[in-house]
């Protein structure tokens, strides 16, 4: 039983945020990500990667990579907006279905409230009441039902700094306002670090919960100092705060084998969340990250 090792578009600064800037074709990227080692990837933010499934397809097999999931963030605490959701989600999905892919990694649309982007990795507990919660739970639900009912995928929902699901009591609230059946989890080991937990002990608090994984590390060196100087979550992440793999405080090996102690064999995911300066720093960065994991038997 072996897990699998993934990257994304993510750890070459494509991100969904806006502002973001991009400095990649998507040939580069997918030319990188094999370069590097990897066999496989996330899709990375709508508008990056060929929304086609056939010209998306061709671009894969002509370098012999497997197309997994999609980060897909949507707007979920608002029930005016649980359409949308529903739509943006439904997209994402018809491209990942036609090209084999199994999961979407749903999110809220974390980023986008100033005030959660300013407190980003120094609050605790949770932001939203138990009407919330019933809100937002509603809402994953509904959209992992369609996901799977339509399109046949499973969903597992992303923790994410800089939103409303970013702690670890948040993470739990919203695994105990989803329905198992429908709604997995994806542990991100940096985000949860981020956000004052450690990535081991929510594998043996949530269990079979963890559906998926996201492998990112987190320096928390760089985090004390944005704390002092009360930078916000993008300033930290242009500082560095998730760093190359092995180089933070995430314990890689014993997520690994907590992850397989549970009975997964699936894909986990690289990712190095970075706002790219150095255009050449992205392409070496994978490559040791994926070096990173052979040295620890991945």
């Amino acid at each position: 039983m072996t897990i699998r090792i993934a990257t994304a578009p993510v750890c070459w600064g494509i991100f969904e945020f806006e502002g973001a800037v991009q400095r990649y074709t998507p040939d580069q990227v997918l030319d990188q990500i094999k370069e590097a080692g990897y066999d496989a990837l996330e899709y990375g933010p709508w508008g990056f990667m060929p929304s086609d499934p056939v010209v998306l397809q061709a671009a894969l097999d002509a370098r012999g990579l497997k197309l997994l999931s999609s980060f897909v963030p949507v707007p979920l605490v608002d029930p005016a907006r649980h359409d949308e959701a529903l739509a943006n989600a439904l997209k994402f999905g018809r491209v990942l279905a036609a090209c084999g892919a199994h999961h979407v990694v749903l999110a809220d649309d974390s980023g986008s409230v100033p005030e959660l982007v300013k407190q980003a990795g120094r609050r605790s507990g949770s932001l939203l009441a138990a009407a919330a919660w019933a809100i937002v739970g509603e809402a994953v639900n509904r959209i992992a039902r369609e996901i799977h009912d339509q399109l046949g995928l499973e969903t597992v929902f992303h923790h994410h700094c800089a939103g409303y699901v970013e702690t670890p009591e948040e993470t739990a609230r919203l695994l105990d306002a989803t329905d198992p059946a429908l709604v997995g989890l994806c542990l991100d080991t940096g985000h949860y670090h981020f956000a004052g937990g450690d990535a081991v002990e929510c594998i043996h608090q949530h269990g079979e919960r963890v559906r998926y994984l996201h492998l990112k590390d987190f320096d928390p060196a760089v985090k004390e100092t944005c704390d002092a100087d009360e930078a916000d979550y993008f300033e930290a992440v242009k500082r560095g705060v998730f760093c190359e793999l092995g180089h933070g405080a995430v314990d890689f090996p014993g997520v690994m084998k907590a992850m397989e102690a549970l009975g997964y064999d699936g894909w986990a995911i690289v990712e190095q969340d970075v706002l790219v300066e150095d255009i050449d720093a992205p392409k070496q960065a994978v490559a040791r990250n994926r070096q990173y994991l052979r040295s620890i038997g991945y």
